[in-house]
């Protein structure tokens, strides 16, 4: 049986950059074509370890980045001014894209605002903590004060 690099994942044959065994027919019928693998020659196995080691010191510098920004969030504490009546019930709300807005402006740090974690918007003056998704499973809380303005 030949022997394939796999270029991208490729479900019940294996992940992306593993050397599998497949059939001669599967390789050159479906694999190829889709640029979904190439065959396995020394050089070729070479370089796809080495563009495995790239891509594992990339992932490890990011989620040391993620870590860092984490670290930082976890000690910031926004503040958002917002319009509140006699009760402390906020005319409007404040959303995920206020909070991420507020911590660009504290910190300079570019978050989606997909990732902070607000189970509903926020409507009433207070303290709240708030979960920040950073980057791959790396979690902030960041304590957010909402005050009258």
């Amino acid at each position: 049986m030949p022997q394939a690099i796999l270029l991208q994942d490729v479900e019940n044959v294996g992940e992306r950059g593993t050397v599998v065994d497949v059939s001669k027919g599967y390789l050159r019928n479906y694999l190829i074509p889709r640029k979904l693998a190439q065959p396995a020659t020394k050089s070729s196995v070479a370089a796809a370890e080495r563009r495995q080691q790239t891509l594992d010191r990339a992932a490890a510098v990011a989620t040391q980045q993620a870590e860092e920004s984490a670290e930082l969030l976890n000690k910031t504490v926004l503040t958002i001014a917002h319009q509140a009546g006699e009760d402390g019930r906020l005319f409007g709300s404040v959303t995920s894209q206020d909070i991420v807005d507020a911590i660009k402006e504290a910190r300079g740090l570019e978050i989606d605002r997909r990732k902070v974690h607000l189970d509903e918007p926020i409507r009433t003056v207070g303290t709240r903590m708030v979960t920040v998704e950073v980057g791959d499973g790396v979690l902030a809380n960041v304590k957010t004060m909402v005050v009258e303005q």
